[in-house]
């Protein structure tokens, strides 16, 4: 078995890859290796997870980590030790005097089975004059970064405005946005850039500046990078939005103000004096913009204050106005459009700016927005952020089906809105059918594109105790995790505030059941206090002074009945698709009306 197997494995690429600077052609681009070992890396608490592989070739082995977009093949139970992959995308670096692998993308070989470790590997070495000399970096990615000569001109940092204008530049240890964190030194990265506001400025009693932002993309992931002062002076003319860019280090890596991002990452840039920015030649192969959609039915569910993106027809555009700012006095234009989707939702979209005063975009058209800010103001709505973008009739296929949908029936459909649970061109609220649980799999609720609401009777029959709830931020209106730093400081990254403990907030997961079946369902925090009886913050009190207690008060909360709204909606865990239950409200049993429509079901099935 072994020795079939070992036909298969790319002997000797692993030092390829590493040799590559000199002759690109020895690298093996996809190359089929052995994994000898998986481990998690113990990191800072809140820190993303990370998991160290091992790779043989049979002659070498090398250390590898895994980014976390491939983390999947490590919490479906694909990789493990014994078994063989196909790297598909990785970058090659040198860190602390060792050779590492970044794997981006690897596919596990499950017809090729598990075996022991084969041959005897021994670690990858470097030659003696390889320290002497910068390392060379080969990315294998379809071609996305290339292999760039490992020469490193010293004139490049001399530049007045830090940039480099010769396209032919070394480019040593580019690494995915993904990859960057606080620990990472010596880097490139290439990225385009997706987004550039006008510059700001600011003015206080500790003195006055101005600072200016771009938004960072490449395959792994996207950053936001900020220049001030200076940098801002250097730097806002070479940006230019859709234009792809190498970006080297030194340029610090800090945990990101989410409150000022409308980017995904737990990072952001900040340009030093002397941060290298050069003009990609090659500007194909890199991604033009990445979003991450919410339909607008599921803005119910989504926190005040959250940047999310979302996608749909422009249903009405209303005119420019202007109001006045309570805290600066100053005039702001804005303009008030109507956004629809195949959910049934309609949503208020407030853009502002020269945004507001130059929007020309016919109703009708199907616009993907990027950076918009929710607000719980008399329900929800939306509101674009300097930061944020929009695209007209995007070329991707959450466009081409929002279009259809709309030609086809949502023009003459009328639409619910966040405001009150009022509608849009109809009279009423959304009546969800109240549905038995076997209705509800047997109707295979949650399976299409679109989210199913109903309504179900049914008895709390478990509840889980472990991960009940979690430390929030005591800040109005914030609700987010905070991480304890030391004893009795709590810090919030997002409100960039500590506190000297946190508000516990229930995410309660509970098992139910009626006559006809059993159902897991996800519960916030109003939900929880309603099957508990008691806050989150009381029951963490019990779990840590009396545990008996507080399992009393778990069983206390079974076999209690409750008519629970919830919403269906697919959902990815674990690299595998599954239907979510999440209940958005609760209400206990009215007997009265209970029994109404019982006698009136029995009275129809005696005349039928």
């Amino acid at each position: 078995m072994a020795a079939n197997v070992a036909s298969r494995v790319d002997q000797g690429s692993l030092a390829a890859i590493f040799n590559s600077g000199e002759d690109p052609n020895t690298a093996v681009s996809q190359p089929v290796l052995q994994c000898v070992q998986v481990k998690p890396l113990v990191g800072q608490q809140g820190a993303p997870e990370r998991f160290r592989v091992v790779f043989s070739d049979i002659n070498n082995f090398v250390q590898s980590m895994l980014a976390t977009q491939a983390n999947h093949v490590v919490h479906n139970g694909k990789l493990r030790k014994g078994c063989f992959v196909k790297l598909k995308a990785y970058q090659a670096n040198q860190v602390k005097g060792k050779r590492i692998i970044i794997v981006l993308d690897l596919d596990v070989l499950e017809e090729l089975g598990e075996c022991d470790k084969i041959g005897e590997p021994k670690a990858l070495e470097f030659k003696a004059e390889d320290d002497t000399k910068p390392q060379s970096t080969t990315i294998a990615t379809n071609g996305f970064y290339g292999n760039k000569p490992a020469q490193q001109q010293n004139q490049q940092q001399s530049l007045p405005s830090r940039t480099n204008q010769n396209p032919s530049a070394s480019h040593a240890n580019i690494y995915p946005i993904e990859a960057l964190s606080p620990y990472a030194h010596k880097w490139t990265i290439k990225a385009r850039c997706t987004s550039k506001p006008p510059i700001r400025t600011w003015h206080n009693k500790n003195g006055e500046g101005k600072l200016f932002s771009v938004n960072l993309l490449d395959e792994s992931g996207e950053i936001k990078a900020t220049g001030f002062n200076d940098q801002c002076d250097a730097l806002f003319d070479v940006f230019q939005e859709g234009q792809v860019y190498y970006i080297t280090s030194p340029c610090r890596v800090n945990m990101a103000k989410k409150q000022f991002s409308n980017v995904n990452n737990d990072y952001e840039l900040s340009f030093e004096r002397d941060t290298l920015v050069e003009k990609a030649e090659e500007q194909n192969g890199v991604p033009q913009v990445r979003f991450n959609f919410t339909n607008i039915s599921d803005l119910q569910t989504v926190e005040k204050d959250t940047t999310i993106d979302t996608i749909g027809v422009l249903k009405e555009v209303g005119e420019t106005s202007q109001i006045i700012s309570k805290t600066t006095s100053k005039p702001y234009d804005k303009r008030d459009l109507t956004l629809v989707d195949n959910t049934g939702y309609a949503v208020k979209l407030t853009i502002w700016g020269d945004t507001a005063q130059k929007f020309d975009v016919m109703p009708e058209s199907v616009v993907a927005f990027k950076g918009l800010k929710v607000s719980d103001f008399g329900g929800r709505s939306l509101s674009m952020l300097s930061s944020g973008s929009m695209t007209i009739d995007p070329d991707i296929d959450e466009a081409h089906k929002l279009k259809g949908w709309y030609d086809a029936q949502g023009k003459n459909d009328t639409f619910m809105s966040h405001q009150g649970m009022g509608s849009v061109g109809a009279a009423g609220g959304r009546n969800d059918p109240t549905k038995s649980i076997m209705q509800v799999k047997e109707e295979n609720l949650g399976m299409s594109e679109n989210t199913d609401y109903f309504t179900t009777k049914a008895t709390i029959i478990y509840v889980k105790q472990d991960n009940v709830s979690y430390p929030a931020c005591l800040s109005e209106g914030c609700n987010k995790k905070v991480l304890e730093v030391e004893p009795g400081q709590w810090r919030c990254e997002r409100c960039d505030k500590t506190h000297p403990k946190p508000e516990y907030r229930y995410i309660m997961s509970i098992n139910v059941s009626d006559h006809t079946g059993q159902l897991w369902l996800s519960c916030f925090d109003d939900v929880g206090r309603m099957i508990m009886g008691m806050s989150a913050d009381q029951l963490m009190e019990l779990k840590e002074n009396d545990e008996k207690v507080a399992g009393d008060a778990f069983q206390e909360a079974n076999c209690k009945t409750f008519m629970f709204k919830c919403r269906a909606k697919m959902d990815n865990f674990q690299d595998q698709q599954r239907v979510r239950y999440q209940v958005s409200g609760a209400n206990a049993l009215n007997y009265s009306s209970e029994c109404t429509k019982l006698t009136q079901m029995i009275k129809e099935y005696s005349m039928a």
